[in-house]
């Protein structure tokens, strides 16, 4: 009995309005909108932004804190673990925390560390750009 209501229902498909179907042409047009440069905007606009951060000077010490340093050493070595390339020679080492933080004292490691900054701007630093505190050669009672 409920399969015979079933069939009487109207789902009301066949009410529904058709598509507007595009002209031809109309197409063509479309496509070539999307992809023409206006010609009051320069195209390389992404460098230049790049150029401009450059310049300006940062609010935020040059030096790594301890918090970057261990976040960067064991996300790296996390990689390396799961075979990510090793970016300096190896010389025997096999412990992925070694060669990260070899690869941080040749300053090889291709992360950027993103400051936040209290008025909700950013400043971000390569690994590179920043001095490291040889904090484990302190430890072991190196130089």
């Amino acid at each position: 009995m409920a399969d015979d209501d079933y069939n009487e229902i109207d789902m009301g498909y066949e009410d529904e309005p058709a598509e507007p179907e595009i002209e031809e042409g109309a197409e063509e047009d479309v496509d070539n909108n999307n992809n023409e440069d206006d010609a009051g905007e320069p195209v390389e606009t992404e460098e230049r932004e790049e150029q401009e951060q450059k310049e300006v000077t940062r609010k935020t010490s040059k030096f790594m804190t301890k918090y970057e340093r261990a976040r960067i050493l064991g996300t790296r070595a996390l990689q390396i673990s799961m075979n990510a390339p090793v970016m300096v020679e190896l010389e025997g080492e096999t412990d992925p925390l070694e060669i990260a933080m070899k690869e941080l004292r040749e300053r090889k490691i291709p992360f950027t560390i993103r400051r936040y900054l209290p008025d909700g701007s950013y400043e971000d630093w390569g690994v590179d750009e920043l001095i490291v505190e040889d904090s484990w050669k302190r430890q072991v009672g190196g130089d």
